[in-house]
């Protein structure tokens, strides 16, 4: 159990996560909580994020369904919040699938490659676009993408995968450059192999 002088590092922040229902970005919803803030987990599995806003049983959790390649959805969602909270403070732009699980560029489809690119890569920019609008009205923020090991690490993941989080990292580079006179940060976290219900299938 965390001692109580630890457990409000994020007490009144309003944070959005997407792909939040399940895995890495579910557990970081229940983090989030646990340091006070106020959770909106985003994801298009409706009845797994419903059931861990209630298995949260708190009022600083809840819902919205968002298609992080739409971006009337994402639009929507930031809306939404700042409708409901007046501000952002941070958005953790976690959605992501792996594409095909084989390596090889000759058994790759190109529908599948398109597919991760929009989720991973569009997803994030859309995520990013509509946070940092509502970031610079307050001045501070936080983007936060999840990329992985594979942007620095060749040969572990789909090319599909690969090259959407090298993108991912290429897009915070620039972002923190266009973002930091607004007083918003944007990170990283590149995470190895995390058992998650996504890598589990690999």
């Amino acid at each position: 159990m965390m001692g109580s002088t630890s457990c409000h590092k994020l007490a009144g922040k309003v944070a959005i996560i997407t792909g939040g229902a399940t895995g890495i970005g579910a557990c970081t919803a229940k983090l989030f909580v646990i340091h006070g803030a106020k959770v909106i987990v985003a994801d298009v599995q409706d009845d797994l994020g419903l059931f861990l806003c209630k298995d949260m049983a708190s009022e600083n959790i809840s819902y919205i369904h968002c298609d992080v390649t739409s971006d009337s959805d994402v639009k929507n969602l930031v809306d939404t919040i700042m409708s409901q909270y007046g501000r952002l403070d941070i958005i953790y732009s976690n959605a992501r699938i792996s594409g095909q699980y084989h390596m090889s560029i000759l058994k790759s489809e190109i529908n599948n490659f398109k597919r991760a690119i929009d989720v991973n890569l569009f997803g994030g920019f859309l995520c990013a676009k509509h946070a940092a609008r509502a970031m610079v009205l307050t001045k501070k923020g936080v983007i936060l993408f999840k990329c992985s090991v594979v942007s620095i690490v060749s040969g572990l993941s789909s090319h599909a995968y690969a090259a959407s989080k090298f993108a991912i990292n290429g897009l915070a580079r620039n972002l923190y450059v266009d973002l930091g006179k607004y007083g918003i940060r944007v990170n990283c976290i590149s995470p190895y192999a995390v058992a998650t219900p996504l890598a589990t299938k690999v």
